[in-house]
């Protein structure tokens, strides 16, 4: 992906009050960065951050944080956030890490049209590769949920695969989730974009009740 460059990118992240710019010594205690101790959603690859910013517009009761690792794609989405919005935080990391940045702290997670890496020899890198779920199991804070929305079914698919041998229940399941008309239809960039052209969108809700690890 070929990102463009952003006029006055460094001025944006100095003067964006939403981006946390030292993450890390936040791990553990994320509640202090908000106003009130809520339930803690995060969006995983957040890209412009429409969803994200929505859903923190739509839910005041929960505290977000949208995560993203490009600075050329927070440049762009940290000018939309509203000012009075205080239950929306935005991170820059790379999600192998993201076990380094919370502590059985996370009651939900989104991935909303992650990159499918389509390649076998690439599947480490999918989000919802045993990897990752490794990673995940360490920062759930009780029953892990996982809600993701993706164009490409063949990612859906193995994701699926391998979210049912990590101990995942599946809810709300469907090939073309848009005709799930009790859903709520909070859209990312992509998902806009996809829904014009006609292009069927993948939904499910993962929940493990195991025991979380570590």
């Amino acid at each position: 992906m070929r990102l463009r460059n952003v006029k006055n990118m460094d001025e944006i992240f100095t003067q964006a009050t939403h981006y946390v710019e030292d993450a890390k010594k936040y791990c553990g205690k994320v509640e202090t960065l908000f106003p009130k101790k809520q339930p803690l959603h995060i969006e995983i690859g957040m890209g412009k951050g429409d969803f994200i910013i929505q859903m923190a517009q739509l839910h005041p009761e929960i505290n977000f944080i949208g995560i993203e690792k490009f600075d050329k794609v927070l440049a762009r989405a940290l000018p939309k956030i509203p000012d009075a919005l205080s239950n929306l935080k935005i991170y820059k990391l790379d999600a192998r890490e993201i076990a380094s940045y919370f502590q059985k702290e996370v009651d939900k997670i989104y991935l909303n049209f992650s990159d499918p890496w389509p390649k076998a020899r690439q599947a480490k890198h999918r989000l919802t590769s045993p990897f990752f779920l490794e990673q995940y199991d360490q920062i759930f804070k009780g029953d892990a949920v996982i809600e993701m929305k993706t164009d490409n079914v063949a990612l859906f698919l193995y994701s699926l695969e391998i979210l049912s041998q990590h101990g995942y229940s599946f809810s709300n399941l469907s090939l073309d989730y848009h005709k799930l008309m009790d859903l709520p239809k909070v859209m990312s960039e992509y998902e806009k974009k996809f829904t014009e052209k006609g292009i069927p969108i993948c939904y499910v809700t993962a929940t493990s009740k195991k025991k979380r690890g570590g």
